[in-house]
């Protein structure tokens, strides 16, 4: 079980909430001048880290909020939670090692 930690009402488990994959993710700025193999790596192609992994997830049974939050993808360390449009200070080399 996780504890994941929103950033409005604190610590909660994590059946409160709902995955919504990779964070920092920007829709095509010009949809219309997309090709079909474009649209195709925006949609399917999401970077699969071995290590800090920036991921959205909302609070479903709480707030209803969207926020970001940072996760060890083989420990399931969460180093830490922000608001939309926010930044999370970057992980460093040694943090980030492969297990």
């Amino acid at each position: 079980m996780l504890l994941l930690d929103c950033p409005w009402c604190g610590k909660r488990d994590q059946t409160e909430f709902s995955y919504g994959g990779e964070a920092h993710i920007d829709r095509p700025i010009k949809p219309v001048e997309k090709s079909d193999s474009d649209w195709g790596q925006y949609v399917f192609f999401r970077a699969n880290p071995k290590g800090y992994h920036r991921e959205r997830w909302m609070h479903a049974q709480g707030c209803r909020r969207w926020f970001n939050l940072m996760r060890h993808t083989v420990t399931n360390e969460i180093k830490g939670s922000y608001k939309p449009g926010e930044t999370f200070p970057p992980v460093s080399p040694k943090e980030n090692q492969n297990d």
